[in-house]
């Protein structure tokens, strides 16, 4: 067992890491206009950020949901695995990213916080029907295949477990990852010349999918899921700009969510 200054130590490098990390991606890769703040929301992602995603899965899921065998599908630097361990979960992360990855190991001798693998969600490392409930928060966008990815989710999830998976519309007016309005479904070009005349930085924005309902709908009915509820309990993030007065009739006629929040279960 780690004595208390050594565990002090600890968190003070997975503090440093997560800084650095998250510095590289907020300012180096999206050039985020205040991305200090978003940085310091990172360091204390477990309760700031992964608190109210608990909070959330208990609502939609059930208060049981945390209390099984639980995997997140790109877990990031693994905030909400602490917090599903911390729940009584068998927490397992997987993130295609090694980076992310070294992070979550050290977090997790600090914390307890469970396992983390390195891998493709195309790929899930894992026998067919493992896990009581599988989380895939704001990654779906950055896979590789869309059908690949939820086909796996599928397989590693029991008969009867339960799918949460979130992500950003592609009808809404607002780009959650460089975090400023958009139109939907803007033509690659067109988009790089937007973002390159805010003066940010243009090709993280050719990695993302733009997804919709429907394409998640057939996705899952091509993996044979078709138990499959819609949530919607996010603000459109746009709603602080001073077009808002006008945007938010766009919502309102079209009935279009800012994203996507799914819960889905396993025949």
């Amino acid at each position: 067992m780690a004595t208390t200054d050594h565990a002090a130590r600890l968190a003070a490098d997975v503090r440093e890491l997560v800084r650095r990390y998250y510095t590289a991606y907020y300012r180096d890769t999206l050039a985020i206009p205040g991305w200090q703040a978003l940085v310091a929301l990172r360091e204390e992602e477990e309760l700031r950020l992964e608190t109210p995603h608990v909070e959330r899965v208990r609502r939609v899921v059930g208060p049981d949901a945390l209390r099984g065998r639980v995997l997140n599908v790109g877990c990031g630097t693994g905030g909400f695995n602490v917090l599903a361990a911390g729940a009584g979960a068998r927490a397992v992360g997987v993130d295609e990213c090694a980076e992310a990855i070294d992070i979550c190991g050290l977090k997790a001798r600090v914390t307890a916080g469970g396992s983390f693998v390195q891998a493709h969600a195309e790929a899930l490392p894992f026998p067919d029907r493992t896990f009581d409930f599988v989380y895939c928060f704001s990654a779906i966008e950055h896979v590789h295949s869309i059908e690949e990815s939820i086909r796996e989710i599928v397989r590693v999830t029991r008969p009867g477990g339960v799918i949460y998976l979130h992500t950003n519309n592609a009808w809404s007016l607002h780009e959650g990852h460089y975090k400023v309005l958009w139109l939907p479904f803007m033509p690659r070009p067109l988009a790089r010349l937007y973002l390159a005349l805010l003066g940010r930085p243009t090709a993280y924005v050719g990695t993302l999918w733009r997804l919709t309902p429907r394409q998640l709908v057939r996705a899952f009915r091509r993996a044979s899921v078709d138990d499959l509820t819609f949530h919607d309990n996010d603000r459109p993030r746009e709603s602080g700009s001073r077009l808002w007065p006008l945007l938010r009739w766009y919502y309102r006629l079209s009935g279009v969510t800012p994203f996507i929040e799914i819960v889905a279960r396993r025949p």
